[in-house]
């Protein structure tokens, strides 16, 4: 009995070694198998027709892009000139306005008495002209009887038909009226020099009283007003914003090391953003002026490109302005061939035949890392492609 279970236990042992060898034996030859099914099934799959490109060494435009923000070409901002309360503010943000149109109405009671008061001086100083141009003639006249006087009585003497003393009053006589001639010029010249000064005290005092009314110098639209009735308005102290919306110009800052790439009259394209659409709107802008000093804190220069006459531009709009400078060799991937998704960007590669997919760095098509000269890569990939497909190359 003893012997029996012996045999037993030892045919229970035999027999679970053998399973446990078979299943290693299963587990050694199932992963062989399976490596030589991947390129069994790839072969079975149905070759995609696909159009091949190879990356290579091209001629590349350096490009670099500033930002900016769209400004009109003219803007003025209207200050005060007295020191006066404002009176009426009679437009407001948005309104459209002509040249000499009043925008700012000030307090100008004291500037409107000064003027009155120079007008009426002027006036009295023009009387008293008058009355010393008539004072002169009388004096002149009273000279020329003098004269005549004095020549009688002089040849009366001569011929002993005078006295001496007669001789020496006309001549006293003749003295005392080109005293009284000189005096009387000189007063009708000091009137006519009164008569100009208080003329120009009345102008002052009438071009002062006018700076109670603030107009526009040009036709424009009104952007921002920054004070209201009743308000002190101080010189100096600015009251009202406008723009000349004929034309625009977009002001960007470039760095001090390219400032060197850009000439005044070069066409840059400007890529203006609609902040309501999102959409955004290419210009061919030209560029005005380069700022002949450099910001110390930016190490940047003011760069100003004027905008062609387009309907929509306004003010505070973002633009960028792309610069080109000389070209250079680069490795470059056509732009058909760029797989964008999220962050990412793949390529399909060629390999034996087989589509791979690979990541890589790009700026814009110039290739930054992830492929090498003589690369094949895949053009308009089909949407159902994915990695490990058979592909036919169907065309360069």
């Amino acid at each position: 009995m003893t012997d029996m279970m012996a045999r037993r236990h030892a045919l229970l042992t035999s027999g679970m070694a053998v399973v446990v060898s078979l299943a290693g034996f299963a587990g050694l030859v199932l992963p062989a198998c399976s490596s030589r099914a991947e390129p069994t099934l790839a072969d079975a799959e149905t070759s995609v027709a696909v159009s091949v490109a190879t990356v290579a060494m091209t001629d590349v435009a350096d490009t670099f892009e500033a930002g900016g923000v769209v400004q009109a070409r003219t803007t003025a901002t209207m200050m005060a000139r007295i020191l006066a309360p404002v009176r009426d503010v009679r437009v407001a943000p948005g309104d459209r306005v002509r040249a000499g149109q009043v925008l700012i109405v000030l307090d100008g009671s004291d500037l409107d008495a000064r003027a009155r008061s120079a007008r009426g001086a002027a006036l009295a100083a023009e009387q008293g002209a008058a009355a010393a141009a008539a004072e002169q003639q009388a004096a002149d006249a009273a000279l020329t009887l003098a004269r005549a006087t004095h020549q009688r009585i002089a040849g009366l003497h001569a011929k002993r038909s005078a006295t001496a003393q007669e001789l020496d009053d006309a001549t006293g006589a003749l003295r005392a009226a080109e005293a009284r001639a000189a005096g009387a010029a000189a007063r009708a010249q000091a009137g006519g020099s009164g008569v100009e000064s208080a003329r120009a005290a009345s102008e002052a005092a009438g071009t002062t009283a006018s700076f109670a009314l603030i107009t526009a110098p040009f036709d424009g639209l009104v952007t921002e007003k920054l004070v209201e009735p009743g308000n002190l308005a101080a010189p100096g102290t600015p009251l009202m914003r406008l723009e000349d919306t004929r034309g625009f110009r977009l002001d960007v800052r470039v760095d001090e090391s390219r400032i060197g790439q850009i000439s005044p009259g070069a066409v840059v394209p400007v890529s203006i953003d609609s902040g309501t659409s999102g959409s955004t709107t290419t210009l061919g802008g030209t560029v005005a002026e380069i700022g002949r000093a450099v910001d110390a804190d930016a190490r940047a220069f003011l760069v100003k490109i004027t905008l062609p006459s387009t309907s929509g531009l306004r003010s505070g709009m973002f633009g960028r302005a792309r610069f080109g400078a000389q070209s250079r060799r680069a490795l470059t991937v056509p732009a058909g061939a760029l797989v964008h998704r999220g962050q990412m960007t793949s390529v399909f590669v060629v390999e034996k035949g087989i589509a791979r997919v690979r990541l890589v760095n790009v700026r814009g098509t110039e290739v930054l890392a992830g492929l090498s000269e003589g690369d094949d890569v895949i053009v308009a990939a089909p949407p159902t492609l994915t990695d490990g497909r058979r592909v036919t190359e169907g065309g360069r």
